[in-house]
């Protein structure tokens, strides 16, 4: 690799990639305080209700049937099949709303409709859900801090759980502007993101690792520019594909997995960056140096070395 003449100066542009990040967490943070996020019922409390049609029924016409019975926050999604039909609904689980929503579902109706199940969470359920979600968040990044800190060393741990936060921040930052909802298929993507984006962070570790080892003469920004270069290729490759398909997800995938598919389409994006200029920067700005990756020499050694 250092005979290579096409090496990407990556890291000519930090400066810039260093306010565009600060930028972006910024706006994260100010959505997530003004606007905050839209809970989706399995944090806020509310019913569901799911019925079975006999024949294939359009969404917007169910919507529009619930909202002009007087239930115009009813979220409606198909569950498995155009006649399996999930209502989801904020108001609290009373006597009488399974069979208004049936009622009202069944006014317009081509053939019958027949009430499954009918479930309700409560407000406290919601709560402890957020506060174990959040605890699931701070403890995978306390993992993968321990663990790049054992396999690697505290720099690019340090480099590694900044990315990771940054990713998560960002990514939650733009759900809070969008408003879409924010339910546990988005909070089981956040958890997923923090992987992908390790993976990616562990790959670019590795290589910057390896190569501020093995070449004497470059300092360590050239160093990084190089390891990046190397590893460009498969991070483009694995990135894309996987936005693809998350793509695909989110287009026809249904409601069911729509938030779920965006939340890893920003994730992953966010992610792929951040592996590229957050840990490497990172690493720069803590003047990272191959002094730091020799293991450390034992005192007295060179007295046992004389005879």
């Amino acid at each position: 690799m250092t005979e290579q003449t096409h090496i990407v100066r990556f890291m000519s542009w930090r400066k810039l990639a260093a306010g565009l990040s600060i930028l972006m967490l910024l706006g994260a943070i100010a959505s997530l305080t003004f606007k905050q996020l839209n809970f989706g019922l399995d944090f806020t409390g509310g019913t569901l209700i799911e019925v079975l049609y006999e024949e294939p029924v359009p969404l917007p016409e169910v919507r529009q049937t619930l909202a002009s019975e007087g239930f115009e926050d009813a979220i409606v999604v198909y569950f498995g099949s155009d006649t399996d039909v999930l209502v989801r609904l904020p108001q609290g689980l009373s006597p009488s709303l399974g069979d208004q929503v049936l009622s009202a579902l069944q006014s317009n109706a081509e053939g019958d409709v027949e009430l499954l199940r009918i479930e309700f969470v409560g407000p406290q359920v919601g709560e402890e859900l957020r506060e174990q979600g959040g605890l699931a968040v701070l403890l995978a990044l306390m993992v993968v801090l321990i663990y790049v800190a054992m396999r690697f060393q505290l720099k690019f741990a340090i480099g590694a759980v900044a990315a990771l936060g940054h990713d998560v921040l960002i990514t939650l930052g733009v759900f809070a502007l969008t408003g879409w909802d924010f339910d546990l298929t988005v909070l089981a993507a956040i958890l997923a993101v923090i992987g992908y984006s390790l993976n990616d962070s562990i790959v670019v570790s590795d290589r910057i690792r390896e190569n501020l080892r093995k070449l004497r003469g470059h300092n360590p920004q050239e160093v990084i520019d190089i390891s990046l270069t190397e590893t460009l290729g498969r991070t483009l490759i694995t990135s894309g594909t996987t936005m693809l398909v998350l793509l695909a997800l989110a287009i026809v995938g249904g409601e069911m997995i729509h938030s779920f598919a965006l939340a890893l389409l920003v994730g992953v994006g966010v992610g792929t960056y951040s592996s590229v200029y957050v840990v490497a920067n990172l690493l720069l700005t803590m003047n990272i140096r191959q002094e730091d990756l020799m293991p450390p020499e034992k005192e007295g050694a060179e007295l046992d070395e004389l005879p």
